[in-house]
């Protein structure tokens, strides 16, 4: 099992940034892909960012340019950079880690209990 900790959220206005960092622990071996997922009250779950233990990344249209995520792996930690946030930015941010099966397919079977950011006008 996978333990994951999300930190780093909180309260920001508009057009400013925050950095999200997740924690992973555990049978850390299994891993070779982590990502960021986000859901707004209403709304279902969506991809935010994922990356792969050798650095390849991939990005929802919506957040491309304006958020960047990266990892440490000697820490064990995936950060996701958030820039340029916006009101409809506002969300839980999950932290999730898996594996890859295909090009551009992943499974994650573990998830965080998710950090909040809220975006202020």
């Amino acid at each position: 099992q996978v333990q994951l900790v999300e930190s780093g959220g909180g309260l920001v206005q508009a057009g400013g940034s925050l950095r999200l960092s997740c924690l992973a622990s555990g049978s850390i071996f299994s891993i070779n892909a982590m990502g960021w997922y986000r859901q707004a009250p209403g709304k279902q779950r969506e991809l935010v960012a994922i990356i792969t233990r050798d650095g390849r990344t991939k990005y929802a249209d919506s957040m491309k340019g304006r958020f960047t995520i990266s990892e440490d792996n000697a820490k064990s930690t995936v950060y996701l950079q958030m820039s340029s946030l916006k009101p409809e930015d506002t969300a839980v941010y999950y932290c999730a880690a898996g594996r890859t099966i295909d090009s551009g397919t992943y499974r994650f079977g573990s998830w965080g209990q998710g950090t909040q950011v809220t975006v202020s006008s």
